[in-house]
């Protein structure tokens, strides 16, 4: 059985969403997670199209990578410009990637009024953009905009296209449906005559704007193609791409193909909540295969028979993809999670043992509070061994005080915070600024605690979220705040919450600091 190349573009494509904005840290964090789910390939960004993404790139190559490669993403060259000479080329080699992908019009109509050259111009600029890259990367794979309005159109020509880039070298050749307006039926047809007719894979990329993209895409792989392109969530521009954590579990329990192990894919949810919590967005209860209600029951006649038979009102077992049954009205979920995050944190916990269900009502208590663990999996080792009593207290807080001053109009505001810690029967008072009110109090927390615990020296704070959760109640309401640190080898994330914004980062901050010293210990 042949494998289905999962190709994921969340880091490009899915951040052309509205309303999503991913710094150098996010996309960083967000790689290194695609890379424990297993997919094959991870599409970094546009390395000619601003300065993020060029540090990506700078920073992803020392990622110790497992089982995916990283993309850089361009278009062929410039028209009136050799590929030696087109900047994007050159951005395309500077990246350092082992694989490339451009995309090339194949739709004649953009090739005239977009390009604005002429249709045989326009097969030389992907065979020489293909050629030209071929010597620089390990694969080139060729995204063919627009490719079924095209073939819909001029089918002789775009295929033109796809030849113009085979024959030049390209890896794989991708349908991409640009508009995402192209219906199911006519994509099958599509692939099914595209598979025939070039010898290298064929993959297809799908955008959601009539509703089809996943359905299109597992067609797609049903008549041939062998490589997929989507996003986490479905993430992307307008409407959306093709939602992988749909695609994968269709394609390997469905149609029966392999894209992932089955431990890869019992990581799907814990992905997707993972990317949802780093995007700052609220979490799709109802999405298929990972949403909260996927695997939810509620009405008498449905509970009665999950009961007895799960496979009677559940097309899957839960387990499968990482999530787990639910009965409403007497909620049953939870231990399975727990035990399989003990045995991810090297917890020893039996199936059996009274705290479990400690754990369980204590993360069920947070969960009520407003605390979400899925970008945060510092806090929720920290949770877990509280409750175990396998952690120790580090330190106790005697107080602290935060002044924000601004001394005239045009200048920035001072922050400085001033912290009392006692550290066995040690008491240290110390003061620290920043560039603002939590950066400071990080500041001085660690500085206070660097005396005794001279590791934390090492430690930097990466990245910091805030996300309302109480619509409605102004500057009254209660905050989420997700904040991550780092070390010189690892990363990782802490939650807060409180209506006080700065308690919910000190929280957050404080979980950061023992995570790293419970670290030491070990």
């Amino acid at each position: 059985m042949h494998r289905i190349d999962i190709y994921d573009t969340t880091l490009r494509d899915g951040a052309q969403s509205e309303d999503i904005s991913f710094s150098v840290e996010d996309k960083l964090r967000i790689t290194e997670k695609l890379d424990e789910l297993g997919v094959h390939y991870i599409e970094g960004g546009y390395p000619g199209s601003n300065p993020r993404d060029i540090d990506y790139f700078r920073k992803v190559s020392r990622l110790k990578l497992v089982n995916s490669k990283v993309v850089a993403f361009g278009s062929t060259h410039r028209p009136k410009k050799k590929p030696g000479g087109d900047e994007t080329m050159k951005a395309l080699i500077e990246a350092g990637t082992p694989i490339i992908t451009i995309f090339g019009k194949t739709w004649d109509f953009h090739v005239k009024e977009a390009l604005r050259v002429s249709l045989e111009e326009n097969l030389d600029i992907i065979h020489d953009s293909v050629t030209f890259l071929k010597k620089h990367a390990e694969k080139v794979f060729f995204d063919a905009e627009h490719f079924f309005d095209g073939y819909i159109n001029n089918p002789k020509y775009a295929l033109k296209c796809l030849k113009a880039a085979q024959d030049a070298g390209a890896d794989c050749l991708v349908l991409c449906d640009t508009n995402g307006g192209t219906i199911t039926s006519v994509v099958g047809d599509v692939v099914k005559k595209a598979v025939k007719g070039y010898a290298v894979p064929i993959g297809v990329h799908m955008h959601n704007d009539a509703d089809c993209a996943v359905a299109s895409s597992v067609t797609g792989v049903e008549t041939g193609a062998s490589h997929v392109q989507g996003t986490i969530n479905g993430l992307g521009e307008r409407c959306g791409n093709a939602n992988l954590i749909s695609i994968i579990p269709n394609i390997q329990l469905k149609l029966g193909m392999k894209c992932l192990t089955p431990e890869q894919l019992r990581k799907l949810r814990d992905v997707s909540r993972f990317v949802t919590e780093i995007a700052n967005l609220r979490h799709f209860k109802r999405q298929p295969y990972t949403g909260d209600s996927a695997f939810a029951h509620k009405g008498g006649m449905h509970v009665s028979a999950i009961l007895k038979r799960p496979e009677t009102y559940e097309h899957v077992s839960p387990g499968l993809v990482g999530n787990s049954q639910r009965v409403l009205i007497s909620d049953l979920a939870g231990k399975s999670n727990i035990l399989r995050k003990a045995e991810e944190f090297g917890i020893r916990l039996s199936t059996d043992s009274v705290q479990i269900q400690d754990i369980v009502t204590k993360l069920k208590e947070l969960e009520n509070q407003g605390f979400q663990f899925e970008g945060a999996e510092a806090s929720f080792e920290l949770l877990m061994k509280k409750s175990l009593g396998l952690h120790k207290k580090f330190f106790e807080l005697m107080g602290f005080r935060l002044i924000v001053e601004k001394r005239k109009e045009g200048e920035e505001p001072i922050s400085e915070a001033t912290i009392m810690v006692k550290v066995g029967g040690h008491v240290e008072h110390t003061a620290a600024t920043g560039k603002g009110p939590v950066n400071a109090l990080d500041n001085a927390l660690r500085k206070a605690l660097e005396k005794f615990y001279p590791e934390l020296k090492e430690v930097k704070l990466h990245d910091y979220k805030v996300r309302v959760l109480t619509a409605g109640k102004g500057t009254s309401a209660k905050v989420r705040v997700l904040v991550e640190s780092g070390d010189k080898g690892n990363r990782w994330g802490t939650v807060g919450v409180s209506e006080n914004i700065i308690e919910a980062s000190y929280q957050a901050l404080v979980d950061s600091v023992d995570y790293k010293l419970l670290k030491e210990e070990e």
